[in-house]
């Protein structure tokens, strides 16, 4: 019996036994945690106290302080910029006692408590420290940006350009008549007008890949003009920095090619079966993701820019906002001219798509034919994707372009009747 009461007996008490056991010795984790982390956050406090830093980081420069009796019959006209800059303080201003703005300099001049007669302040800003600031503000440009005879673009948007909508700002046509297509294009570089032989180059696909489209806006040539998908993350700010670099900017828009949506080109596409109305807002979607851009190129599309009565709201709507399209190229069966032209939109048409195959060879071989057109019909237009091979062989052929006879310009002179709209 008594090993039948010790078989069923309860194991409880014996865990219970353990268990205080365990307790008795287990060392109290949380309470020194507890009291490490207390310290750690007093003591920062103490930091703080202690070493004061009124600025919080911003840049600054130390210039020196000292006290003088100011002059006020002296004519501070001529001093020279950077120097000195002295200024009475009255005792009977109103506002706050011992504190007087010179508003000629922009010096602010404070005399402490038991100042006596005319002393004060005197502050002495030197001239890099006054310049130090702007030039912090200012964008950092490359070698290659900062030879650029065009210069950074202007700012975007230009609020005579501005439709506020659901989808966010679309472009619109001035009530003075500017359009967008003209506002933010690139100018033409100097002497380019009477050029034998241009080339102009658009790279399609940009705002994916952050490091891809950082290395298109500075590595590119400011006369190749970039096109942003509306998919990308943080595309004002993308934008905006190609603006800068001196780049034309166009708006990608996925429109159905043969074999969607097998090969869907992304949300928001344009398809033939969707009708006019939700057609309008898949473009007005993609429209309202950024500002700056000329005009819209088609990504993929064979089948939507073949269907006249499909492409034709979207040319209209194009029209009434001022904006220019081009055709990438890529099917012979786009109606993007003949309907452009008919309704007056700025058109141009891709003569080569220079990374069909991606590879080094393959790409230079078509740089190479895109030379020959220009050279005999005074004009060619290419089409390219934003691939890292893609932009250094581009980046390579631009190098001695110029020396070759040929000139480079941005995309929206193929707008021009110069070079055949």
């Amino acid at each position: 019996m008594a090993a039948a009461d010790d078989l069923t007996k309860p194991l409880t008490g014996a865990r219970r036994s353990g268990s205080g056991r365990g307790a008795a010795s287990r060392v109290p984790w949380a309470g020194i945690l507890g009291a490490v982390l207390a310290l750690v956050i007093g003591g920062m406090g103490i930091f703080l106290l202690i070493h004061d830093d009124p600025l919080g980081g911003e840049p600054h420069a130390v210039v020196s302080i000292e006290t003088g009796i100011a002059d006020a019959t002296r004519d501070l006209s001529d001093e020279p910029t950077g120097g000195a800059q002295i200024a009475e303080v009255p005792r009977d201003r109103p506002g706050s006692p011992g504190v007087v703005e010179d508003s000629s300099s922009g010096v602010t001049v404070v005399r402490p408590d038991g100042a006596g007669g005319g002393q004060s302040i005197i502050i002495s800003i030197p001239e890099e420290a006054r310049d130090m600031r702007s030039r912090a503000d200012q964008p950092q440009r490359s070698p290659r940006e900062a030879s650029d005879p065009v210069g950074a673009l202007d700012p975007a948007p230009d609020q005579r350009l501005v439709e506020q909508s659901r989808y966010g700002a679309l472009p619109r046509i001035g009530d003075d008549g500017a359009r967008p297509v003209e506002v933010y294009a690139r100018p033409m570089p100097p002497g380019s007008a009477g050029a034998p032989a241009r080339v102009a180059i658009l790279v399609t696909g940009l705002g994916i890949s952050q490091s891809v489209t950082g290395d298109a806006i500075t590595r590119l040539p400011p006369d190749v003009s970039l096109a942003f998908a509306p998919y990308g993350g943080d595309l004002d700010r993308l934008v905006a920095r190609a603006r800068n670099a001196g780049h034309e900017v166009m708006l990608q828009v996925p429109m159905q090619p043969f074999d969607y949506p097998q090969n869907d080109p992304g949300p928001h596409t344009l398809t033939v079966e969707a009708g006019e109305e939700a057609n309008l807002e898949n473009l007005h979607w993609v429209m309202g993701r950024f500002t700056g851009y000329t005009g819209i190129v088609n990504f993929m599309g064979g089948r939507f820019t073949a269907q006249r009565d499909a492409l034709e709201p979207i040319i209209a709507d194009l029209a009434q906002r001022g904006l220019g399209i081009v055709d990438d190229g890529a099917s012979s069966r786009a109606q993007i001219g003949a309907l452009g032209r008919a309704a007056d939109v700025p058109v141009a048409r891709a003569d080569i798509l220079l990374d069909v195959v991606a590879q080094q060879e393959a790409i230079d071989d078509m740089l190479g034919t895109l030379e020959e057109q220009a050279r005999e019909r005074g004009f060619a237009m290419a089409t390219a994707s934003a691939l890292p091979i893609t932009i250094a062989r581009i980046e390579a052929w631009a190098r001695g372009a110029a020396e070759r006879g040929i000139t480079l310009v941005p995309v929206s002179a193929a707008f021009s009747e110069e070079v055949g709209g």
